[in-house]
């Protein structure tokens, strides 16, 4: 495997990824929401830090980005060239297509709109790693604070081509707290009755359920089975485009206490 990931914990439920090209020893840090722990994570292993790479602008993706150059002051900062007039100190600007280099590893960057307009991912095909912010989460998937419902499934839909294997590392430890919504659309999955038993035990260990693994999340995330039978009954949607199915269990989670 070229790539090696390290979660680094942050703020209340945040995950920062330290991305090291394990021939070269290039480091970039995925959506640094604070810099203190990246620094210490960074100090314990003796890494350097090349590159900052940003999904999107929210405060607790962005936020450690100065006191980080203040550290690392050739550090690269890239982030979607839709979003260049709110992220903090861009040293290069990416869109659709475009590709990232870490050390001779290659992270191609996809636009995924729907969580916010500018919200990009970025993938690497030789490691089947994806880096998707606030898009797709364990049995949950971001909030449409920009982008609307159909937007944000052809997002998804997207990703959910990508190899059933493929290591998904989502920024947030929202999959217990996302079970108990999935239930309420789902009931009867035994996949995902199953999976929630190993979520529990993981999260009673201390143990993060990040990263995901993307046939778990097909077989187990409302959010990408719009095409269910079950879901679509259960959201009396049985005749509807994808998209608005999808829609409704937005809406639904949305208002869900639970």
């Amino acid at each position: 495997m070229a790539i090696e990931v390290h979660l680094v914990p942050a703020l209340q439920d945040n995950y920062i990824f330290l991305v090291r090209d394990v021939a070269s020893g290039a480091t970039a840090a995925v959506d640094p929401g604070e810099a203190p722990p990246v620094i210490a994570a960074l100090a314990s292993r003796g890494w350097g830090l090349e590159a900052i790479w940003l999904t999107h602008h929210h405060a607790d993706h962005i936020a450690g980005v100065g006191p980080l150059l203040e550290s690392f002051p050739n550090c690269r900062v890239v982030g979607s060239h839709l979003d260049r007039h709110r992220l903090p100190r861009l040293s290069q600007t990416v869109r659709e297509g475009d590709q990232l280099s870490l050390g001779p590893s290659h992270a191609q960057v996809w636009e995924i709109p729907g969580h916010t307009i500018g919200h990009l991912a970025y993938y690497f095909p030789e490691d089947q790693l994806l880096f998707c912010g606030d898009t797709l989460f364990g049995l949950g998937c971001g909030r449409l604070f920009e982008g609307s419902a159909e937007q944000m499934w052809q997002s998804l839909e997207r990703l959910t081509q990508l190899p059933p294997a493929t290591r998904i590392f989502c920024a947030h430890e929202y999959t217990q707290a996302n079970s108990r919504f999935a239930l309420t659309i789902e009931a009867a999955n035994v996949l995902l009755q199953l999976r929630i038993k190993n979520i529990n035990e993981q999260r009673r260990l201390g143990q993060p359920t990040v990263p995901l693994i993307l046939e778990d999340e097909l077989n187990t995330n409302p959010f990408l089975r719009p095409h269910s039978p079950a879901i679509r009954n259960q959201v009396g949607m049985a005749q509807a485009p994808l998209w608005q199915v999808f829609g409704e269990i937005r809406r639904r989670k949305d208002h869900f206490k639970g």
